[in-house]
């Protein structure tokens, strides 16, 4: 499938704000049958539905809907002027095509955005024109008369020779190529800027010009002059003389927790008010370039390592601030080593980002979570590029030993099951998606066949209506879960104690409906695969009542200081 890098470097130029459906690329060296069109076609579609719904909902003409959605964009990463470029070249056949009441298929095909080769089945989100498919295409070409002046570009390096984008598409190949700050002056591996892999991702650097301060590291000498760990805790008590750090530290088990996932891990989101007319206003892209440049991603909100409060209201923390608040210690110590389309398959390719030191710093709590694609890929055939339960066993054992000698000694490694994803299907595909609830034609049954026609679905296997294919995909993730759990149970190391927790969405999903919620409130609206920001919750506090309950060890003591560290420290410096 296409690779993250290049989804994310089209997504500015044409606003395609896609699917990013390359989270499931578990085998992205693998060809694939449309790699230059799916997600370009499937752009071209949401955003010629954005600027009809637009005027539907305005009552205004083509022009002005697609001058009111240049209108909203921010001017930051070229969004606004990209924006009016896009519009000066393509606007007057768009104008020209809807005007003549074709839908968003008809014109994408028509503009060459979309593209049905011989032999090859007719991909489409909404339903068909009542009209012959091909009689219709013929109407809009002999409408527009004439190709686009510019075609549309097929690739991250054609966009990236664009002068005014050249910069950014540096600093975002870079970023998500090695999963590490782009800002990092010191080169710890931690930074003091939120994005492009910076403290959104792991605890903010607190002395960028110098590489023995950062998170998660013993005292330097307990921090009597300088915060060497940056949890905020440092210099003398001029009561007694005894460093901070040592009278609230000492003997506290501090640690840090560390996420080794996937999308899911790294909470993929696009905010359904972005795609949604109804909604749509000067606020609603207020977040998008924090967004691109975060690889659509926002860990500062995910279960595992999130620090900020939920935007849903609920109640429940991630996994770090649980830790944070077990031991006021902890502060900062936490890094989210997730990326779109990662798997136990080539999660070694940015598995060295991780930044432990096994003699200088704390041990940590890390979290395997490869919850999907391992069995989720887009191909027409999806079954035979799935991780084999003996290809998974080889990959996890070499991450395993990775750790191994790259963790302090006293550290914990909690291997987390895959999910069975049926529960998609079951629960969404009657529903309207965002694009469809306007006039009641998409729902995320015809999306799913959408994806998977041009195939960049992010889990054919489970996004079908192929009951057959969706068991076949659960039995391939029940297979890996078991290898996890065969792993846990006979495996054992020196730098760490092993254990297994199931994904057990079912049980979150009865927890949420004994709350007044239901199913398909847990999964995210606008591309109806990833849990939501609820759902990660959910499963964070989940997996930290197993953990406390049945090994309390992992998490360390409870720290009898921490009043008193909120006392004198306040909020630590903040994230």
């Amino acid at each position: 499938m296409k690779s993250p890098r290049k989804v994310l470097l089209v997504a500015p130029l044409l606003l395609l704000l896609p699917f990013h459906t390359s989270t499931s690329a578990a085998h992205d060296d693998q060809p694939d049958a449309r790699p230059s069109n799916g997600h370009t076609c499937v752009g071209c579609v949401l955003v010629v539905s954005v600027i009809k719904q637009l005027a539907q909902v305005h009552n205004s003409t083509v022009q002005a809907s697609m001058e009111r959605l240049c209108s909203y964009l921010p001017e930051k990463l070229f969004l606004k002027a990209t924006c009016y470029l896009v519009v000066r070249t393509f606007g007057p056949d768009i104008i020209k095509l809807l005007s003549a009441d074709m839908n968003a298929d008809v014109v994408c095909h028509t503009l060459e955005f979309c593209h049905q080769g011989p032999g090859q089945e007719l991909c489409h989100l909404y339903p068909l024109p009542k009209e012959a498919w091909k009689v219709t295409l013929e109407k809009a070409r002999q409408i527009v008369k004439k190709p686009p002046t510019l075609k549309h570009p097929r690739g991250g390096a054609d966009i990236c020779a664009l002068p005014f984008l050249a910069k950014i598409c540096q600093k975002i190949k870079r970023t998500i190529k090695n999963s590490v700050p782009f800002r990092d002056v010191d080169s710890d591996n931690y930074s003091v800027s939120p994005t492009l892999r910076g403290y959104h991702w792991r605890g903010r650097d607190c002395n960028d010009s110098d590489g023995m301060a950062y998170p998660g590291r013993r005292p330097d000498r307990w921090d009597e002059h300088r915060d060497s760990n940056c949890n905020g805790i440092w210099g003398v008590d001029p009561k007694d003389g005894i460093p901070y750090e040592k009278k609230f530290c000492e003997g506290s088990e501090p640690r840090g927790i560390v996420l080794l996932g996937d999308s899911a891990g790294a909470h993929f989101h696009i905010p359904p008010e972005w795609i949604t007319a109804s909604q749509m206003s000067l606020k609603s892209f207020f977040n998008l370039p924090t967004a691109l440049t975060d690889e659509l991603d926002w860990p500062q909100l995910s279960g595992a390592t999130g620090f900020l409060n939920a935007t849903s209201g609920i109640k429940e923390n991630s996994i770090y601030l649980h830790l944070r608040k077990r031991n006021r210690c902890n502060h900062r110590d936490y890094q989210n080593i997730s990326k779109n389309g990662a798997s136990s398959q080539n999660l070694e390719r940015f598995l060295e980002s991780l930044s432990r030191n096994p003699l200088l710093d704390h041990p940590a709590v890390v979290i395997y979570a490869m919850i999907g694609n391992d069995v989720c890929n887009g191909g027409s055939d999806p079954v035979p590029k799935m991780t084999t339960p003996e290809q998974f066993y080889s990959k996890v054992m070499e991450t395993l030993q990775y750790l191994n000698a790259r963790l302090p000694k006293g550290s914990h490694v909690i291997l987390y099951g895959l999910p069975d994803g049926t529960f998609l299907w079951d629960h969404l595909h009657s529903r309207y998606h965002p694009l469809g609830q306007l006039n009641g034609d998409v729902t995320y049954g015809q999306l799913y066949a959408f994806l998977s026609c041009l195939q960049v679905s992010p889990c054919h296997g489970w996004m079908t209506a192929n009951e057959t294919l969706r068991t076949l995909t659960s039995q391939r993730a029940a297979q890996l879960s078991n290898t996890l759990k065969k792993i846990a149970t006979s495996q054992k190391f020196t730098s760490f104690r092993l254990y297994y927790v199931d994904f057990d969405f079912q049980e979150i999903i009865k927890k949420w409906q004994k709350r007044g919620g239901q199913p398909w409130q847990l999964l995210e609206p606008v591309d109806g695969f990833h849990p939501n920001e609820v759902a990660s919750l959910l499963l964070a506090e989940d997996l930290w009542d197993k953990v406390r309950l049945q090994w309390p060890q992992v998490l360390g003591k409870e720290n009898p200081f921490n009043a008193q560290i909120e006392q004198v420290f306040g909020d630590q410096g903040g994230h």
